[in-house]
């Protein structure tokens, strides 16, 4: 989460990078400010993680973070010089959160909590354009590579974590909006340009017409707006591609946006469903490609099933602004409790909101098998019945 506060020696706002602890507390899921990554008055616009790393688009750079958790011990109500020690540290905010139960001994208050360190490794340039602004970047699924896109329309290709420079090559005539990294190298990504592409190293495999088999919408109508990979629940091998498409210009009656679910290996389209009027922002897929995230550019939120790209959840105006990201939770007991997936939304208004859905309702197995048997029961005296000298 990012947030702007004033430099007491200057008008320039001082940018941070915010991490969050979430616990249950009273029956609710909160959040608790660990750490403030000082960003000087870079924002942070585009974000990945892989395991303990950040790649963070600041500006025209990608900057790679490496983060750790750890406990640390500070006693207080103790004497007054220890005291001051203590109101000396509370300046700094963001290295004491969430508290674990205490030890007391001597008067003196033991509390043992969780802090964060950060580190910046790399710095590398990732736009050449005037507006110098990366807009997307991503990891492979096994961490090895990072792609970053930007106004200038190049495809840059890192390995990951040494940063090298493997492959660069302008993909799109304009801003390059999304990328995806897949399975044997193939990178998918989505420009301004109207064109969706996939691309294995720097030649391209084929471009996508969502389209194609809806004549009622004719080409540069609708541009690609988002593209990201999901698995596919109970199937190992399946994979999918979900894409976002957006009207390219505002009508006095909005025109709807459209999701499309396409064959993860073969690229073929599968499905594809209106998602409502509003303007789609962002897009994320959970854990276990069963849910898909949708924020707006009016600040509402919904969340959709993968399989049929029915929606399930809606808050219209969630956020006063701009939805500039949305991401599931790990899907852990832990987090989720008795919900079935859990979705962060972040806005220009600053604000991080949490969307649960809770476990739908689903019949018990042995009602299941009761009903079978029944069934099963009813279907041979009716065949009795109808055939008496059968039986």
């Amino acid at each position: 989460m990012l947030e702007e506060e004033l430099c007491p020696l200057c008008t320039h706002p001082l940018v941070q990078m915010h991490f969050l602890q979430l616990d249950w507390r009273d029956g609710k899921l909160s959040a608790s400010l660990l750490h403030a990554h000082d960003t000087e008055t870079r924002a942070t616009m585009t974000m990945a993680l892989a395991g303990n790393f950040i790649a963070a688009g600041q500006d025209a750079t990608c900057h790679i973070l490496s983060f750790q958790l750890f406990k640390s011990g500070q006693k207080t109500g103790g004497s007054s010089g220890d005291s001051a020690k203590a109101g000396a540290g509370d300046k700094d905010l963001r290295r004491r959160k969430a508290p674990v139960p205490s030890e007391k001994s001597n008067g003196n208050t033991h509390k043992e909590m969780t802090e964060v360190s950060v580190e910046t490794l790399h710095c590398v340039q990732t736009d050449t354009s005037p507006d110098t602004l990366q807009k997307a970047v991503c990891f492979s699924d096994d961490h090895t590579l990072m792609a970053t896109g930007g106004v200038d329309g190049f495809l840059r290709v890192w390995e990951f974590p040494s940063m090298k420079k493997t492959l660069e090559f302008q993909a799109h005539n304009g801003e390059i909006e999304d990328i995806a990294l897949g399975p044997n190298y193939k990178v998918v990504t989505v420009g301004r340009d109207f064109q969706c592409c996939v691309w294995q190293r720097d030649q391209m495999v084929m471009g996508l017409r969502w389209n194609e088999n809806l004549p009622g919408i004719p080409d540069k109508t609708y541009r690609y707006q988002s593209c990201k990979f999901g698995t596919v629940e109970d199937q190992a091998k399946a994979l999918r591609l979900y894409t976002v498409q957006i009207p390219y210009k505002r009508e006095r009656r909005p025109l709807p946006c459209y999701i499309t679910k396409w064959d993860g290996h073969s690229f073929l389209p599968l499905l594809t469903r209106p998602c409502g009027n509003e303007v789609i922002s962002c897009l994320s897929v959970s854990e276990t490609g069963t849910f898909l995230g949708l924020g707006t550019v009016t600040g509402s939120v919904a969340i959709f099933v993968a399989f049929s790209l029915q929606r399930l959840y809606y808050v219209r105006e969630a956020h006063g602004i701009v939805v500039t990201a949305v991401a599931f939770l790990p899907e852990t007991p832990e987090l989720l409790k008795s919900n079935e997936a859990a979705l962060l939304s972040v806005a220009v208004d600053s604000r991080c909101r949490l969307h649960q859905i809770a476990c739908r309702r689903s019949f018990p197995t042995w009602l299941l098998l009761l009903f079978c048997a029944a069934l099963i029961v009813g279907t041979v005296l009716l065949l009795q019945l109808a055939f008496p000298g059968f039986f």
